[in-house]
Formats: structure tokens, sequence, C-alpha cells
């Protein structure tokens, strides 16, 4: 979790990774469980980051989003 006095044009990452699924869902996973709200008080933006990586192909795929939030 970034210092709340931490550099604005730093964005705090949140990252979760599947296996086997879709970054999409990694992304949904983000946004459903709310893990978002522990960086409520930090004034920087926020990447949201889903990331799957498929066992069988041994690729990945990644979906990158960005949360403005107003100073």
């Amino acid at each position: 979790i970034p210092k709340r006095e931490a550099d604005r044009n730093i964005p705090a990452l949140v990252i979760e990774l599947k296996w086997n699924k879709d970054a999409q869902t990694a992304l949904e996973q983000i946004k459903e469980k709310h893990y978002t709200e522990s960086l409520e008080d930090y004034c920087g933006n926020i990447i949201l980051v889903g990331i799957n990586y498929d066992k069988a192909t041994k690729e990945h795929s990644c979906i990158i989003e960005q949360i403005k939030k107003s100073s």
C-alpha cells in the first residue's frame, strides 16, 4: 500500500492473477471484492491489472484499467 504522502504521479497497482480462467475474471474479482478500498486515502491514480496464465498453452493475457481519483 503506497504511503498517503506518496507522489501523486506514481499510481498504486492492484494485481490479480488467475490460472486457466481469463484476465477479465481477474479484473472483475478486484472490483467485486473491493480490493481498492484499502487505497481510499491514497490521492494518486490506481491501476488495476488482471492477468491470466494458461497452463496448457503457457501463454498469458492481461487487462489493465486505470481508476482516476479526484484530488
